[in-house]
């Protein structure tokens, strides 16, 4: 049965509350090595499909590469998890390969990728300049190819699927101002060359000019080791420029180590740091006693690495008109995590289901997957 055309534009749904930050001291936080965020807290039964699987799935596996660029943390676990969960439940057969943050490695996997042929390639994450001419090879094959979060210079034959980074920049930038006021004084922490964090950069860009926000420090960097190694960053910043309002840190591992430069300087009551994601691993730093972490808006990285195979699977059916994919995010503040007693994904899910995306990119014989 043919796929009807679904709305795939973002849906942002804002919980909204101002948050409250105590004197307490944050424990420290570090990258996690834990269960991804897909498999805490206890989980919803999986959805049942109610068609059979349609050509090429009805057979022999499917067979797919997943090219990854990850980085640190419990988010990008969950997010491959998911991936993994949906591709088992399409009869897909995922070879995952994961450079992180090794542009070179990931050139030479994708490379060993299209020469294995396979019937499908994703690519998780990477840089353009490195990628382009291998995902243009890769068309060329007749290999279809689905990206997530690349940005490509030619998508021709490419289907893209994202986060929708613009409404989630957006979305804990409101709160911020909201927190914070027009004209305060806040510092910058990310990185260039990432397409995510340029998207959410143009969002910031924006309500600086919008807010006339007066930017006291930009910094940041991503690393094998993004939260450790942007403590001294933001440390030295917060010592030139202490009376600074608010922080914007839009990748959560930047913004762990935002935190913990905040706390660091004994700041956690002035200091108010905005990030983008959600993790387990988040959320506990989100809801220790003086976490300066007050708001974050993301999707279940689970759900949207189980809607990226879900994209392919669909794209391969003939059952997908679209080429361009965009998973809807909700904005999450601190007072409402611990209101509702949020301690893990799953709960949060409980609470906010669309984060579940059981209604983006599916059809009667591929419901969505995640966990």
């Amino acid at each position: 049965m043919a796929l009807s055309r679904r709305a795939l534009r973002l849906r942002s749904v804002a919980v909204t509350a101002v948050a409250a930050a105590s004197l307490l001291a944050l424990s420290a936080c570090s990258q996690s090595n834990g269960s991804p965020a897909s498999t805490s807290g206890g989980q919803a039964a999986p959805a049942t499909a109610s068609a059979p699987l349609p050509a090429p799935f009805d057979g022999d596996p499917v067979k797919v590469a997943l090219v990854r660029q990850s980085g640190a943390g419990d988010y990008f676990e969950a997010w491959g998890a998911g991936a993994q969960a949906q591709a088992k439940a399409a009869n897909i057969d995922l070879t995952v390969t994961d450079a992180r943050n090794d542009n070179a490695k990931q050139a030479s996997d994708l490379e060993q990728a299209i020469a294995s042929k396979p019937d499908a390639i994703i690519i998780d994450h990477g840089q353009t300049d490195t990628l382009q001419p291998l995902v243009t090879e890769a068309v060329t094959a007749g290999i279809p190819v689905v990206v997530y979060d690349l940005a490509l210079n030619d998508t021709t034959g490419v289907i893209s699927t994202s986060q929708s980074d613009e409404s989630m920049a957006s979305g804990v930038l409101d709160q911020l101002v909201k927190d914070v006021g027009d004209g305060a004084k806040v510092g910058y922490v990310s990185a260039t060359g990432y397409a995510a964090l340029d998207r959410r950069a143009a969002v910031w860009d924006e309500y600086v000019k919008d807010h006339d926000l007066d930017v006291v420090f930009s910094t940041g960097k991503v690393t094998e080791s993004t939260a450790t190694d942007n403590i001294p960053l933001v440390d030295a910043a917060l010592k030139q420029n202490p009376d600074v309002q608010a922080i914007f840190a839009p990748y959560d591992e930047i913004t762990k180590g935002t935190v913990q430069a905040v706390i660091q300087n004994n700041l956690q009551s002035k200091v108010k740091v905005y990030g983008i994601d959600i993790s387990n691993a988040d959320i506990e730093v989100l809801t220790q006693d003086g976490s300066p972490w007050v708001a974050t808006s993301a999707t279940d990285p689970a759900a949207v690495g189980a809607g990226v195979v879900r994209s392919l699977a669909l794209s391969l059916a003939g059952q997908l008109d679209e080429t361009e994919v965009t998973f809807p995010a909700i904005t999450v503040t601190q007072q409402f995590l611990l209101d509702n007693g949020i301690t893990n994904v799953q709960q949060l899910r409980d609470q906010e289901p669309t984060l579940l995306l059981d209604d983006t990119v599916t059809a009667d014989w591929l419901p969505a997957v995640s966990g």
